[in-house]
């Protein structure tokens, strides 16, 4: 498929999506207190990520959606490590995030999200699909059935999954902002 197909097969896929990705932004970013990274913008540089995946445009809507997701979470801990390397030279605080899937507190220091990074990257190694159960969850708000369909497991499989992720997150997350480092398998 020649270059310009690609490109208009992924600016297809991607209009499709833009509102449903624009309000999940917005959920992520509720509660944002200094507007430096707004929805819109938390989408826009999602999409520049990946508009050069030639990939991602033959893809179904869920996976899409998924992809898209990832793309979001790099953004935000880009965002993160930014802000936290200003608050070690100013101490201010940019951006505050909250977070409104119950499990997680909300995420208002940049360190809480870049612990949730660290703790991804870990539990992607330890557990691959509670990794992406989560991911696809948080920064992509998919709902139970579609992770169900998109993972091809039971919905109770992707529940019992989700709050064993979850609960294993917070811990990590906590043990990480003590200066703890005792991870375990979730599953």
């Amino acid at each position: 498929m020649p270059a310009t197909e690609i490109r208009e097969s992924f600016d297809e896929r991607f209009s499709l999506v833009y509102e449903e990705l624009r309000r999940l932004a917005a959920n992520v970013l509720r509660n944002e207190q200094h507007a430096r990274l707004t929805p819109t913008t938390l989408v826009h540089e999602a999409w520049l990520k990946l508009a050069h995946s030639p990939g991602v445009a033959d893809t179904t809507p869920l996976h899409f959606k998924r992809i898209a997701a990832y793309a979001m979470r790099q953004v935000l801990v880009e965002a993160a490590r930014r802000r936290h390397a200003l608050r070690r030279r100013d101490g201010e605080l940019l951006v505050t995030f909250d977070e409104s899937l119950p499990g997680i507190s909300p995420l208002a220091d940049p360190r809480e999200i870049l612990a949730l990074d660290s703790a991804l990257q870990v539990l992607s190694r330890i557990a691959p699909r509670q990794a992406k159960l989560v991911e696809a969850r948080f920064f992509g708000g998919l709902e139970l059935s579609e992770l169900a369909e998109m993972l091809e497991i039971s919905e109770s499989t992707v529940s019992r999954e989700w709050r064993t992720a979850r609960a294993w997150l917070a811990l990590e997350i906590k043990r990480s902002l003590s200066g703890l480092s005792d991870s375990t398998c979730p599953a």
